[in-house]
């Protein structure tokens, strides 16, 4: 077949298609004419678009250092509170205002009975909240503001080692009672190891209480415990009368307790057993002045 029969072929069959028109060298599309670029060039522009420095609103300083502001903060409020913990635990459970040194009294009269120790002014008996730092007017204080809470005010009676924390808002609550305390200091021959010994040998062979008969150890009495704010090795106490000594002298201790335990308490544990007791003898009158120095000084 030649050449001018196969084109004649073509177009009888472009021509036999229904609603096409034949294609004109003309009528093709600008892409169809154009010449297609290069894929290396489109991807060179689109990258050249992508490196464009594009600028946005600035972080404040606030946001760019809020974890390090943060983490500064609780840094802050952990030191503060330790500093806070520390200082009420380095200003102690209570303060004195003075150390207490009773001024020498005059001899006893001729015939009169011994009066051991000295009175101490009163200084209430009022209670407080568990933990309230208490400042006694006079130290050692055998009165004063304490605690009333089971375990905390009154204590139990024992032999307190120099380490345990027996404090006086406890103890006073055991003086308002009746109870007998005795008070040695803590760089004191009593809170070495023989000194130690001897006073759980006291309390142990220590007798009933002088007025309602009780058991040493069973409810209120006696107490020996550490006390350092006092100008004496040891001091034996009742309810506003103190009894300064410089040896544990156990003998000076049970004849302060049969003259006055049980008798200057403000709270009576056992009222029925005043009712046999001599009259004059249920309590010491306000206007009592002691007659002896201090035991050992």
């Amino acid at each position: 077949m030649s050449k001018e029969s196969r084109r004649r072929q073509r177009a009888a069959s472009q021509q036999s298609r229904p609603g096409q028109a034949p294609t004109r060298p003309s009528e093709r599309t600008a892409s169809e004419r154009a010449p297609s670029k290069p894929v290396s060039d489109v991807r060179v522009q689109r990258a050249g678009r992508r490196e464009r420095v594009r600028y946005g609103p600035q972080p404040s300083l606030l946001e760019r250092y809020r974890v390090a502001i943060v983490a500064g903060a609780v840094v802050l409020a952990v030191a503060l509170i330790g500093l806070f913990v520390f200082g009420q635990a380095s200003q102690g459970a209570y303060a004195c205002t003075a150390e207490w040194t009773p001024s020498p009294t005059a001899s006893p009269a001729p015939g009169a009975s011994a009066q051991p120790g000295y009175i101490q002014p009163d200084m209430g008996n009022t209670h407080v909240a568990v933990g309230t730092r208490v400042t006694y007017t006079y130290c050692p204080p055998a009165s004063g503001r304490h605690y009333n809470s089971s375990g905390q005010g009154p204590i139990k009676p024992r032999v307190y080692a120099p380490g345990d924390a027996a404090i006086p808002e406890g103890w006073i609550h055991n003086l308002e009672h009746g109870a007998l305390v005795v008070l040695y200091r803590g760089d004191g021959p009593g809170a070495t190891d023989a000194g130690q010994a001897a006073l759980r040998d006291f309390y142990a062979s220590y007798p009933p209480s002088p007025i309602c008969g009780i058991q040493p150890g069973t409810q209120i009495g006696p107490v020996f415990v550490r006390f350092d704010d006092m100008p004496w090795p040891y001091a034996a106490e009742v309810w506003d009368r103190v009894l300064p000594l410089q040896t544990l002298d156990t003998a000076a201790i049970l004849a302060f307790d049969q003259a006055f335990g049980e008798r200057t308490n403000p709270e009576i544990i056992c009222p029925n057993k005043y009712q046999s007791l001599p009259p004059g003898s249920s309590a010491v009158p306000s206007a009592e002045q002691p007659s002896t120095a201090p035991s050992g000084s």
